[in-house]
């Protein structure tokens, strides 16, 4: 099974919730972008795949039609990101929506041994790309009459544990500035909101933006035991949610951290608890012995 055949349950709920809007996807070419993309055009928006992976993000372009088209953006740079706004509008007359999901696992390793050129990167990629996001996006979404910008986050900046040093600081500080950007934009009708995935069945979650089908699914089954939902994500469980805070339904969200990760955030699996928490045995009272 494909990670991008896979259709949540919510998918068919609300089709064409989205009719006439315009949406940009930044890391749309693959996983939960490419995942996105398809259940935004689904719902009747426009959608300009950004990505630096020309092959997949034309491909996918090219399947989805009229719908969609794709443009090469590196979104570490300004000068990239304004490229696209002026692109979607050149192309489908505004913008609505913007979902900046564009990232990669950033640094690795102990703290003494990460580089400075590293850091930089890794911040460029997760947390600059977001401020540029939000700085381009905002006057054209609000000359619509507000609309949403959407930023993917992680279970990783709401807690340590889950992923690198530098990907978990990201990602806390994606949480933050959505939560501020939020303050500010709600004067002029633009809503924005994080999303915070678990694990989901994606090559980034593999580790290789070039992992076959047969590697992901071989990641999807070893999962699924350490979820307390029995499975693991999919790129539609995050897409479902992508649709939502973009719809009229999701209107009245502004400045929160969604978690999207089937519990696995919550904390560990009911099974792995201690025995006496999960067996019904009688309460005993203990009383004081009579003086």
């Amino acid at each position: 099974m494909l990670a991008l055949d896979w259709v949540s349950p919510m998918a068919d709920s609300n089709r064409r919730s989205l009719a006439d809007k315009v949406a940009i996807v930044t890391g749309g070419a693959s996983g939960i972008g490419a995942g996105t993309v398809r259940r935004l055009v689904d719902d009747g928006a426009s959608v300009l795949i950004t990505d630096l992976d020309e092959e997949r993000g034309k491909a996918l372009a090219d399947e989805l039609g009229d719908a969609a088209s794709f443009l090469r953006t590196d979104v570490s740079k300004e000068e990239d990101i304004s490229a696209a706004m002026l692109e979607v509008v050149d192309l489908f007359g505004g913008l609505d929506i913007l979902f900046s999901n564009a990232g990669f696992g950033g640094a690795l390793g102990p703290i003494v041994d990460t580089s400075v050129d590293d850091f930089d990167l890794t911040f460029d990629v997760l947390v600059k790309s977001v401020f540029l996001g939000v700085k381009h996006a905002t006057p054209l979404i609000a000359e619509r009459g507000g609309g949403s910008i959407i930023n993917t986050a992680s279970i990783c900046g709401l807690r340590p544990g889950w992923g690198p040093h530098l990907y978990t600081t990201a990602k806390a500080a994606v949480i933050a500035f959505t939560q501020t950007a939020a303050l500010e934009l709600a004067e002029s009708g633009v809503r924005c909101n994080a999303i915070c995935p678990g694990f989901i069945a994606t090559p980034l979650a593999y580790g290789r933006p070039d992992a076959s089908t047969d590697q992901i699914d071989k990641m999807r089954n070893a999962g699924a035991n350490s979820q307390p939902m029995g499975r693991v994500g999919e790129p539609a469980d995050i897409a479902a949610m992508v649709s939502f805070l973009a719809s009229e339904d999701g209107s009245w969200i502004t400045g929160q951290a969604i978690t999207v990760d089937g519990g696995m955030n919550v904390g560990p699996l009911w099974g792995d608890f201690p025995e006496a928490f999960r067996t019904s045995k009688p309460i005993r009272h203990h009383r004081p012995p009579d003086r």
